[in-house]
């Protein structure tokens, strides 16, 4: 940290400016990028936008929008002049837009094109200014002849400190009711410079950026880590699906990258496995070991050449990654990395390298947190993880009693994830203490342990396991286009014959699952869930919606 003595976000972007201004910082995939230098000229515009609109240090202002560089652009401007930043995620829906507006009372909205249909009818009192962030025009506001003008520059001088407010960020929780987590420039800041010690980013690194930026995960470590070491990024126009990433990823031949774990489990189940199991020989073949290793470092080959040949870190946050896709990327030798963190924490708290991985396990506490495991059980050494570091939340906005059962009197914040940490310090997630289902016998049945099976039986898109009624019950979604297309030659009547064979693979999948877990974890009920689950920005399903039903039931 001794190169960072000010830990605030102006001051990062000063030095960065001052060390590479005119290397790219940011584009479009196939535009020209903005400059360093270009970056922070945009930047001091749009604080001289902001003083024209009367925003003063401290406030509120809010930012919806797709991934794109005014995004970033925009992000440093409204915390360099000390006002807050309300990264708000494009999926939210527009309820939970308003409650965010209407909470933090943010004054301004920056907002992308795409999204403006999501605030047209929303009235919250505090907001007096909307700005379309694709041109910076201004939509809405209670100034007249106000507007953007390129290269002016701020009549003021901010002082920003290190543990002022910058941003307030609303989580979109598995658990239910979203909560405004407070983060300092000194928790952002110190988190993304920490980050360095995992991996060694450089001038010469691109990273091709897919999750949302309003999320902390690809904010800190996607946005700011490579912001301070000189790297660019590149934002693709569209969704990622895979007509739109596949160019991208040959353009911008990416050298880093974040995902969440259901992208490269989708890639693995969609396109990797199907090439082993298409005949009874190389089905035969990938059972045995040593040529299943060989077959997996062939594809590991083939996939790192789709991803742009020039990977070397595969970053996988947001969510538990499944252990037989772990076990494949592992024996495929890809650069995978994997990351823990929450929103609260800025978000990193442990990570660990391409070179450095052990399966299953997170990694060891990034420098300079410290992670303890809270009454840990005498047998399994299995507790809560607590965290403590400079990288921990001011608090949930106007939420004092609800920070005060997260924090301790003496500084720890309490993860609500059980893990253990093994003799060389690294960490192992075991999953969240409220998804913990106890069984009859008071065991601890972790419903992600049964999910991650079922959802390597062949056709399962994704699954929930849920307590109802006393018994183990799992929801499953099953790919329908992969089922329907394989059993299309048959005659008759096709959606009867279907609707059979979904009930065929139900009463497999169970006996499947009940052969590979303890007896605890025996699953009694399979129910069809037609629709996808509805999901988090890094897609972990919502399974509060779906416990809900259950007790409903």
């Amino acid at each position: 940290m001794q190169d960072f003595s000010i830990l605030t976000l102006p001051a990062l972007l000063q030095r960065s400016v001052e060390k590479f201004g005119e290397l790219p910082a940011v584009a479009f995939v196939g535009e020209t990028p903005l400059t360093y230098s270009e970056f922070n000229k945009r930047r001091l515009s749009i604080i001289s936008l902001l003083e024209k609109l009367e925003i003063q240090p401290g406030d509120r202002v809010a930012l919806l929008s797709a991934n794109m560089p005014n995004w970033g652009v925009a992000y440093f401007a409204i915390t360099s002049m000390g006002a807050v930043v309300v990264p708000i995620l494009p999926d939210f829906s527009v309820n939970e837009i308003e409650n965010v507006l209407t909470h933090s009372e943010a004054g301004a909205i920056f907002i992308s094109q795409g999204l403006k249909s999501k605030i047209v009818n929303l009235k919250p009192e505090n907001l007096l200014h909307r700005i379309l962030i694709d041109d910076l025009s201004l939509i809405e506001t209670n100034r007249e002849g106000i507007r953007f003008n390129e290269g002016s520059n701020p009549v003021k001088k901010y002082k920003v400190a290190d543990d002022d407010l910058a941003a307030i960020i609303y989580t979109s929780g598995t658990t239910g009711k979203s909560k405004g987590v407070m983060l300092t420039h000194k928790n952002i800041c110190s988190n993304a410079i920490a980050s360095r010690s995992i991996q060694e980013i450089n001038p010469e690194d691109r990273f091709l950026s897919v999750l949302p930026l309003s999320h902390t995960y690809e904010n800190t470590i996607g946005f700011i880590l490579p912001l301070i070491c000189g790297a660019s990024i590149f934002y693709i126009k569209k969704p990622p699906t895979p007509a739109v990433l596949l160019p991208a990823l040959k353009s911008v031949r990416p050298s880093l990258m974040l995902t969440v774990p259901l992208i490269i489990e989708k890639i693995y189940r969609s396109k990797v496995l199907p090439e082993f199991q298409k005949n009874k020989l190389t089905r035969t073949l990938y059972a045995i070991p040593p040529l299943r290793k060989k077959f997996n470092r062939l594809a590991g080959k083939k996939l790192k050449r789709t991803f742009g040949g020039e990977l070397k870190f595969f970053g996988i946050g947001g969510a538990k990654l499944d252990k037989t896709v772990e076990k494949f990327l592992r024996e495929a030798k890809f650069p995978y990395a994997i990351g823990y963190g929450l929103t609260e924490t800025s978000p990193l708290l442990a990570g660990v390298n391409p070179l450095n991985t052990k399966l299953q396990s997170t990694g060891p506490p990034l420098e300079g947190v410290t992670l303890k495991i809270h009454n840990p059980g005498k047998l399994t050494g299995e507790g809560e993880i607590w965290a403590k570091g400079p990288n921990l939340m001011k608090g949930y906005y106007k939420e004092p009693e609800l920070t005060k059962e997260v924090m301790t009197d003496d500084g720890w914040f309490k993860t609500g994830d059980l893990g253990i940490l093994d003799d060389t310090n690294y960490l192992y997630i075991r999953g969240r203490s409220k998804n913990v289902i106890i069984g009859p016998g008071g065991e601890n049945i972790f419903p992600e342990d049964i999910e991650s099976v079922i959802n390597n039986f062949k056709h399962v898109a994704e699954s929930l396991v849920i307590q109802q009624k006393g018994k183990l019950v799992a929801m499953v979604h099953f790919n329908r286009e992969e089922v329907e297309e394989k059993y299309q030659h048959m005659k008759g009547e096709f959606s009867d014959y279907i609707e059979k064979k979904y009930e065929e693979l139900s009463k497999e999948l169970r006996e499947y699952v009940n052969a590979r877990v303890n007896k605890f974890s025996k699953i009694q009920e399979v129910f069809l869930q037609k629709e996808e689950f509805i999901k988090t920005a890094t897609k972990k399903i919502k399974r509060f919606l779906y416990a809900k039903e259950s007790h409903a039931s």
